[in-house]
């Protein structure tokens, strides 16, 4: 057996200690791997009953995981009120992300699942970083168009090629370069996470009818048409681009492993539609495993015993079966 995985807490005040805590729970009727938190100790006793044990070391964490919920102590975050964020809390949460990619990085940690952070209050204590992949993908040395944010579920996997920017800049940064990157570290990431030998993707338009022949924009002719046109010609299962209102009903779903889409909102909508409670962030082109629950910290709902810990369950039972699909020979 190989070491645990590290869980890092999010913010302390949202819903990442709860649905960590759920998950120990169920780790035994879900097949959950050995994992620790990583983070302050006190944000999962302020929203949780159950044991919790401090250690110091992921080999001391494997070895209490089967009575308590082991938990490497990073920092104190002060008072925590859930759903209620803080300075502290904020900074707890960056120094657990901190620790937890060490971990991954030297081979401590199988790899790392991350809770949800709160963004504003990140900003406020020196994040610098579009989000928590952006980070990782920087301590890993790894330039940032080549991690690729996949959502993953049990029906349908999806790649944004555009993630964090207004609708409105879209078609300005869209360019054929940036889709054969996406595209190519997509189907390396499906071999070597998920095992598939020859991934088959499609690519979804920009525009209504994928433009219509150029009627309705020209960004499928001049852009997406040429980068899947010369990524057939290397040899790629590739298709597209096809009008993204006839992507995800369940034949065509059966056509492909992963769908390419233009911007955020075209790959997010159907991928939480079709399962919310199981949708999985998982970051590709990384040298280690690094999976996250698709959701906010949802600080609304944060210390009433109320969140779903479906999507965390499905992230750490994730990252342990691309850890293997890693350790297969030719993945």
């Amino acid at each position: 057996m190989g070491p645990p995985f590290a869980v890092s807490l999010g913010d302390p005040a949202g819903i990442g200690p709860e649905i960590v805590a759920k998950s120990w729970v169920m780790r035994e009727a879900r097949g959950l791997p050995s994992f620790f938190a990583v983070g302050d100790a006190a944000s999962l006793r302020a929203v949780w009953l159950g044991p919790v044990e401090v250690v110091s070391t992921p080999e001391e964490a494997a070895e209490v995981f089967g009575k308590a919920l082991p938990c490497l102590q990073v920092a104190d975050a002060g008072e925590i009120t859930p759903g209620m964020p803080s300075v502290d809390g904020a900074r707890t949460a960056f120094q657990a992300l901190e620790v937890a990619v060490g971990l991954a990085r030297s081979g401590s940690a199988a790899g790392i699942v991350t809770a949800p952070v709160g963004k504003e209050q990140l900003y406020g204590v020196g994040f610098t970083h579009p989000g928590q992949t952006e980070f990782i993908a920087e301590r890993c040395g790894v330039a940032p168009h080549n991690a690729v944010m996949m959502l993953a579920g049990p029906s349908l996997k999806v790649v944004p090629i555009t993630i964090h920017i207004p609708l409105a800049e879209v078609s300005s940064v869209l360019t054929i370069d940036l889709i054969r990157a996406r595209a190519i570290t997509t189907a390396k990431g499906l071999q070597r996470n998920f095992g598939i030998g020859r991934p088959r993707l499609v690519v979804a338009g920009l525009n209504p009818h994928a433009g219509e022949g150029g009627a309705l924009g020209r960004e499928e002719i001049d852009v997406i048409r040429p980068a899947v046109e010369s990524l057939l010609a290397e040899g790629y299962d590739i298709q597209g681009p096809i009008a993204a209102d006839a992507l995800f009903h369940s034949r065509a779903r059966e056509t492909y492993d992963a769908a390419l889409c233009m911007y955020h909102d075209q790959a997010l909508i159907p991928i939480k539609t079709l399962n919310f409670d199981e949708g999985v962030n998982i970051t590709l082109g990384l040298p280690i495993v690094r999976t996250s629950p698709d959701h906010g910290t949802a600080f609304g709902i944060a210390g009433k015993d109320s969140a779903n810990p479906g999507a965390m369950m499905a992230a750490i039972k994730m990252a342990a079966e691309a850890a293997r699909a890693r350790l297969t020979p030719g993945c």
